[in-house]
């Protein structure tokens, strides 16, 4: 049995991801109670997920539910997020994140649905995903009948196998919807929100020229490396 430790980080964990969940409302991402966002505290290997089901309306810090990386919840939490054993096995699997974020998004999910991966046709996609947003691949039948959420967070993981996952924060689960990631639920949320805008800005380009080519490599470098990576030019000095 995992031991579960109160503190400071782990309350600022759970305001942190309560106001992620609310961005994703915010931003129109998620309808009913569709959607997660989750956080991890990797000195405790503690995470706190959005609880099932529960309006994001009636959302509050405490409502959050914590639970260890081996997927045990602290008692008398409320019942999390479906999606949790994705949300665990990224977690483990891509150890340079924090934060995970799930949507059923309009325009990614069409993507995903449409088995398609999102091509880098601008600057400001270059900006945020470095390559083409991935898309995984099907889950068979066996997958799918037995540990299918957990099987889900595979097919992501096999895909980005050789690729940095805080160089692409975003997947698309074929025939389901987009997760995203970030080093903070904040970046997270944000994260998925500018995946929606990509999304839908590829959807009209793909409308408007259906043979349009991505970026050049060059283009994809210049924008992407502006932003990330130890010569960034963006934003002001830290």
């Amino acid at each position: 049995m995992p031991t579960f430790t109160d503190s400071a980080t782990l309350e600022t964990l759970k305001h942190e991801v309560l106001e992620a969940n609310l961005d994703l409302v915010k931003a129109g991402l998620v309808l009913f109670t569709f959607g997660n966002a989750s956080g991890i505290d990797r000195e405790t290997n503690q995470i706190v997920i959005k609880p099932s089901g529960v309006s994001y309306s009636h959302l509050k810090p405490e409502h959050m539910v914590v639970c260890a990386l081996d997927g045990t919840v602290k008692p008398d939490s409320l019942r999390p997020s479906s999606d949790l054993a994705t949300h665990l096995h990224l977690y483990r699997e891509f150890p340079t994140i924090g934060a995970v974020v799930h949507t059923h998004s309009t325009y990614a999910t069409s993507w995903a649905q449409a088995a398609r991966e999102i091509p880098p046709f601008g600057t400001t996609h270059a900006d945020y995903f470095h390559g083409p947003v991935p898309v995984t691949a099907e889950l068979t039948d066996e997958e799918i009948g037995h540990h299918y959420v957990h099987n889900t967070g595979l097919a992501i993981t096999r895909r980005f196998q050789g690729t940095d996952p805080l160089a692409i924060p975003a997947v698309l689960v074929r025939g389901h919807a987009p997760f995203c990631w970030g080093r903070t639920p904040h970046e997270a949320a944000h994260n998925a929100i500018v995946l929606e805008n990509v999304a839908h800005m590829a959807y009209q380009t793909v409308l408007l020229n259906p043979t349009a080519p991505p970026v050049s490599q060059a283009l994809l470098d210049r924008h992407h490396f502006r932003k990330h990576g130890a010569a960034a030019t963006y934003g002001q000095a830290r």
